[in-house]
């Protein structure tokens, strides 16, 4: 099934996507990871945020 879904992004016409990792701090003084799946398009706006 995950091929399936690989091909049908690669598609003509179909989206490209990325994965973003991000270290977020919690209110106990720790860092935490969270995992999301975003256009690339999108990406790229968050990675050069500052």
């Amino acid at each position: 099934m995950a091929k399936k879904t690989v091909a049908t992004l690669k598609k003509e016409g179909g989206k490209t996507f990325t994965k973003i990792i991000r270290m977020v701090k919690k209110e106990t003084g720790g860092y935490s990871f969270v995992e999301q799946v975003l256009p690339s398009d999108e990406a790229e706006k968050l990675a050069n945020a500052k």
